[in-house]
Order: structure tokens, then sequence, then C-alpha cells
């Protein structure tokens, strides 16, 4: 957990560390989010949340439980509504589309629970660098 937190805050120095394990109350039952971030440029709580399995069902619901719940009693005057992520294990893009999550300000993204292989890195290098020679072909990046 406490190695996740240094990878966000290494994202930018946008990002404040707000708290970790943020107790929320509803009803008289505590519920805990994994880390909290203020995003000072968005002017926006976000909520990240970590999962050790696949992305499911129930993990929308949960997080639009701690949106609703920091909008209510974590947001400020002038600040855009919170935003959460999700990063788990694996997700099913189909499961993603149908469950609509960007209109509820939830994103999904999978963490690596090994390292890729030799091929694959190669692969995404390539693909990388034309990537790269496109845009400097139509004129978006200079080449240095």
């Amino acid at each position: 957990m406490r190695e996740l937190e240094t990878v966000l805050l290494e994202l930018g120095g946008d990002f404040t560390f707000v708290a970790r394990q943020k107790r929320m109350t509803v009803d008289h039952k505590d519920y805990y989010l994994d880390l909290l971030f203020y995003h000072r440029r968005l002017r926006r709580l976000v909520a990240v949340e970590l999962k050790l399995g696949i992305f499911e069902a129930a993990d929308k619901g949960q997080m639009e439980l701690y949106l609703r719940w920091l909008k209510k009693h974590e947001s400020r005057d002038g600040e855009s509504e919170p935003i959460g992520l999700i990063l788990c294990a694996g997700k099913s893009a189909e499961h993603v589309e149908l469950l609509e999550l960007e209109a509820s300000g939830i994103r999904v993204a999978e963490y690596l629970t090994g390292l890729p292989t030799r091929e694959f890195l190669e692969r995404k290098l390539h693909d990388a660098i034309r990537i790269a020679k496109r845009r400097i072909e139509a004129g978006s990046i200079k080449a240095d």
C-alpha cells in the first residue's frame, strides 16, 4: 500500500495525499476507502480503491457510495465532483462497457501481477516508437 502511495505521488505535483483508509460512516456502518487524494489542477478529490482480484460489478456500487459520501461530506465550494479509480488485478472490457463507469466518474485500471514477457515489452516499445514517429511526422511534437 505504501509503495502504491509513492507511485501515485510520483504522477505529478498536482496530486496531494489526503488519507489512507479514509473512514466513512453511513447509518452507523463504517466503510474504509483505501486512498484519497486531491488533484489541485482538476480541483477535485480522487478516490482510489485497490482490489486484489478482478473487477466485479459490485465494485462500482462501492465506489459510487464512496464518491457520493465524499461529495456530501468532504467536497468544498468551487470543487468539481470527486472521481474514483479502481485498481485491480484484471478487468473485463464488457463489464466496464455495460456498467457505463465513465458516466459515474469511475475508471478501472489493471496493475501487473507478474513481470511481462520480454516479447511483450519489446512489442510495447516498438509500438511507442511507431506512435512517436507518426506524431513527429504530423508535426505534433518536435524531434530533438
